[in-house]
């Protein structure tokens, strides 16, 4: 019994953790209705900024403590100010959950140039002695912690029910339009909100980091904590927050316990889609503003770039020429692996644009296909003597499989949901990529998968995968661009603008949702396998939540709902860190960055950019 309560009472403690980050979250979604998910940013931010101070600048304890909450608070003023303030009057919910995750890889990048990859640690606020409670053992660090979730909640709770600042960003909450005739600053309280929620990350950030050490991307972990958290507890709800991140400490600790720990986030995250499929409101409903009710759950409107037939006939032909003479140009093998690179994620991409750019559904997950496609063929070509192509078709098809079992959860959901529900899938296949040793090698990743080979053609070599990729992209983007030139196409593209609407014109909606996840989970699974036999190995972090967020970015900056958009994207973030070899350490940086200025200025991308001014010159 004493062992169970140890569990538990560590359950509760790393609840209390996951608590502190849950009520910044709730309190971004309760003023905006958008979930933020830069919140574990500031956690590392203020903690580094406290450890920096303290350690090698040897300032005190208290005092680095307090600034490091600052930093984290002034950070909030920018990013909130730059960023999501303009954003909120021009993307939906489910995009400004996108351009947060933007936000936070860009925010890794900043801490990754600052502090590097090292571990950091802020020594412990008291006695490193645990406490012993009637045999329960519990850090003395801990009741920081559990005081910190007490200080914060109780603060907050009263700093929105009975100031002046907090009934205004209640009233921002309800009626955004109603406060502004009765003079409240709707974007100033909107800022506000973001600052106190920095702040607060901070909070977590100083009173976490004497108990665990924090590297430059630990905010990601903070963040899907507290996302699952304030989910299965409900979105908007204050209690829910605490009570979900409480509930999700103890299952994770439970299930390390009798379990494994490497399948702890697997668990925790199968209870949050369970949730999401019988329970999207939550276990504690919370209130929903009138602000999201009023919000589009479709992107705002944007012009989808077409290029007239006769151009892109004719401009197809003559890049893919320059295409196949690139090789013969390029003298550096690490370039041509980059464009190899490029192409083969391209596959993926041309996927993630059916879903996104035609049918205007969230995907977040794209690389869990990938890494499902590519464990799938990695696995059969090292264990059986069979034909690769048979390992990539097994890939597709379990791909193909599991985008119908999720669609059993997402059919139904849309927005922000929706977008829930796939990044809860990429993180859950990143679970089981990790624990499933015996399969996919664990941590340390599938090694030893051979070259793709057709027969007795081997393509053993950079130039000859590059003109196999060349060959698939080309394949594909005819395939698919004469598919979605027919009723399909304009059946997508009609519930992106509006599922009611499609809906009641006799559009199956629910079934071409399905056939378009159905359709970007094959092409991520077939891009997943070609990318493990080109490396000859395959790890989590190579098909992680991380290549999620920068295919998504690719996409975005290369131009969604253009099909061959994507490419420039996929080239720009994958050639440009080998041929400017200084500027690598900048590469997440860069991909947060431009992720975050596409959305806001350039929404259209880079094809949506080039298209008018090309045709203009041909006119």
């Amino acid at each position: 019994m004493t062992e169970f309560l140890q569990i538990v009472a560590g359950g509760l403690l790393v609840g209390s953790a996951y608590a502190l980050v849950a009520l910044g979250l709730y309190l971004v979604y309760r003023v905006t209705g958008v979930v933020n998910l830069a919140q574990g940013a500031f956690c590392v931010l203020g903690a580094l900024a406290a450890w920096t101070l303290q350690v090698p600048l040897g300032a005190n304890a208290a005092i680095a403590a307090l600034l490091g909450i600052a930093a984290a608070a002034a950070g909030g003023v920018l990013l909130g100010g730059g960023a999501f303030v303009p954003g909120l009057t021009r993307l939906s919910n489910g995009n400004m959950l996108i351009l947060s995750a933007g936000a936070l890889t860009l925010m890794e990048g900043l801490f990754l140039v600052l502090w590097g990859t090292q571990p950091y640690a802020l020594p412990p606020f008291g006695s490193r002695d645990p406490w012993d409670l009637a045999g329960v053992l519990l850090p003395s660090q801990g009741a920081w912690v559990v005081g910190a979730v007490a200080a914060v909640a109780a603060g907050l709770w009263l700093a929105l029910t009975r100031t002046g600042p907090g009934r205004a960003l209640r009233a921002c909450a309800e009626n955004p339009v109603a406060a502004r005739l009765v003079g409240v600053s709707v974007p100033r309280m909107t800022l506000l909100s973001y600052a106190i929620s920095a702040a607060m990350g901070g909070v977590a950030g100083v009173v976490i980091a004497p108990t665990t050490s924090l590297q430059f991307d630990t905010g990601r972990l903070f963040t899907s904590s507290a996302f699952i958290a304030v989910v299965v507890g409900g979105l908007g709800s204050f209690s829910g927050a605490i009570v979900g991140a409480l509930l999700l400490g103890v299952v994770g600790q439970l299930a390390t316990a009798y379990v494994s720990s490497l399948f702890s986030n697997a668990i925790t995250l199968l209870l949050l889609l369970i949730v999401l499929a019988f329970l999207p409101n939550g276990l504690i409903r919370g209130r929903v503003t009138r602000r999201q009710d009023v919000r589009d759950e479709a992107r705002v409107a944007v012009h989808l770039t077409r290029l007239r037939p006769g151009t892109a006939w004719i401009g197809g032909a003559l890049v893919l020429a320059s295409v196949l003479a690139l090789p013969r140009a390029i003298t550096s093998t690490g370039v041509l692996s980059a464009l190899v690179i490029a192409g083969i994620l391209f596959i993926a991409l041309i996927g993630l644009d059916v879903v996104m750019g035609y049918a205007g559904q969230v995907n977040l997950g794209q690389a869990g296909f990938m890494a499902v496609g590519g464990y799938t063929a990695g696995y059969i070509a090292t264990q059986y003597e069979v034909e690769p192509v048979l390992g990539l078709l097994a890939g597709v098809a379990l791909a193909v499989l599991c985008s119908l079992l999720l669609a059993l959860v997402t059919v139904r959901l849309r927005g922000l949901y929706l977008a829930i529900a796939t990044l809860a899938f990429g993180l859950l296949v990143d679970s089981f990529a990790v624990g499933l040793i015996d399969i996919t090698g664990g941590p340390s990743g599938l090694v030893g998968i051979p070259g793709f080979a057709i027969g007795r053609f081997d393509f053993d070599s950079p130039e000859r995968m590059y003109y196999l990729v060349v060959a698939v992209d080309a394949v594909l983007v005819v395939l698919l661009r004469g598919a979605l030139a027919t009723g399909f196409g304009r059946a997508l593209q009609a519930i992106r603008t509006d599922q009611l609407a499609a809906a009641a014109l006799g559009i199956p909606v629910v079934r071409m949702k399905v056939v378009a996840l159905a359709i970007s989970a094959g092409l991520g699974a077939l891009s997943g396998g070609l990318y493990a036999h080109f490396f000859h190995f395959l790890s989590p972090d190579m098909v992680g939540t991380v290549r999620s967020l920068e295919l998504v970015a690719m996409l975005v900056i290369g131009g969604e709902g253009t099909l061959v958009g994507s490419v420039l994207g996929a080239v720009l973030l994958t050639l440009l860190p080998t041929v400017f070899q200084p500027l690598s350490l900048y590469k997440t940086f860069a991909s947060g960055l431009l992720l975050v200025v596409f959305f806001l200025y350039l929404p259209q991308g880079l094809f949506g950019w080039l298209v008018p001014r090309v045709q203009r010159e041909r006119a």
